[in-house]
């Protein structure tokens, strides 16, 4: 029987996109993990081979049962909104259901890759650096980016303690756009929001600044295209990366600004930008100016250049016009 690959999260934005590319990287049928109304209740997986289908919560029970030849393990799993309160509850999904994965991987001897998190370094008041040493330093700024923060700190004191996968990697996700992202609902990217505004009004709503050093509309994020996250998870798999945390953003910071106006671009629309105020109970916690520092990845070999905002909302664009999947009606 071949190794197959195991992939949680697989329902998920990015889970979804890079269950679909393996097919063209040459591996077989997954095992696909995630809530399992999620695969049914997505219109925009509707098309994606998903292999076997396992609910997140019956995972290990299944896995003792069938006991599958296993390649690897991608695990994109996890509560991904940051807006997120409860202690509890993302300390289960994220970091203890992590931890049962990290030692599956352990114990079959296969690599493992998962999902860490930009939203760990806070304000960036350590910088975007990857540098592992400076790992206890950081400071999220919500449970969310802390949850994250605590898997990799324990990963890191696994390794030191000889408990370890053959290899592993995390990766700090910037801020990641493409097609899937609908069921996000508020935590999808500006793009699909600026997507749906012109699309139904013409006018894009951004976030007003509420920091003297940022102008409105000019706070600035790295976004990183979806196929370029998915083009780094196979990396890491077939390289395969040894181990360590990795950055994994485009590696340039761009403004709200900027983004929106790719989008009306591609659309033909005329440019209309309203601004209001950040919610309060998210303002004393918002970013305003991320950039990853790619180094580390370049030097462990990743060589392959990654698209500009500019390429990547055009790809994404055309994907939403060509995929016949329509806008949720609003609800009431």
């Amino acid at each position: 029987m071949p190794h197959r690959l195991l992939v949680t999260g697989a329902a998920g934005f990015i889970g979804a996109r890079f269950v679909e590319s393996l097919a063209s990287a040459g591996h077989g049928l997954p095992i696909s993990v995630d809530r399992r109304p999620a695969f049914r209740e997505r219109p925009e997986h509707r098309s994606v081979a998903f292999g076997d289908i396992v609910d997140m919560d019956e995972l290990f029970d299944w896995l003792a049962k069938h006991k599958p030849p296993l390649g690897g393990i991608v695990h994109l799993g996890a509560c991904t909104d940051t807006t997120e309160l409860n202690e509890e509850f993302l300390r289960r999904v994220n970091f203890e259901y992590s931890q049962r994965l990290w030692n599956v991987a352990r114990q079959m001897g296969v690599p493992f890759v998962y999902a860490s998190s930009a939203a760990t370094y806070g304000d960036g008041a350590q910088g975007y650096a990857d540098d592992e040493a400076k790992t206890d330093r950081l400071q999220p700024l919500n449970p969310y980016g802390a949850s994250k923060l605590h898997f990799d700190q324990w990963a890191l004191a696994e390794e030191t303690a000889k408990r370890t996968p053959p290899a592993w990697s995390g990766f700090k996700f910037f801020n990641v756009y493409g097609f899937g992202e609908r069921h996000k609902d508020a935590m999808a990217s500006v793009v699909l929001k600026a997507y749906d505004q012109i699309k139904s009004g013409g006018v894009v709503r951004l976030f007003r600044s509420h920091h003297p050093d940022y102008r409105d509309g000019e706070q600035k994020r790295d976004f990183v295209f979806v196929d370029d996250v998915v083009n780094v998870l196979h990396f890491a798999l077939k390289h395969p990366l040894r181990r360590g945390i990795y950055n994994l953003g485009s590696g340039e910071a761009r403004t709200f600004l900027d983004l929106v106006r790719c989008v009306f671009r591609e659309l033909g629309a005329k440019e209309r930008i309203e601004f209001v105020d950040t919610p309060i109970e998210i303002r004393e916690r918002y970013q305003y100016f991320t950039q990853a520092d790619m180094r580390r990845l370049r030097d462990a070999g990743y060589a392959r250049p990654f698209h500009t905002l500019e390429e990547g909302v055009r790809a994404y664009v055309a994907r939403l016009a060509a995929s016949g999947v329509a806008r949720p009606a609003a609800r009431s």
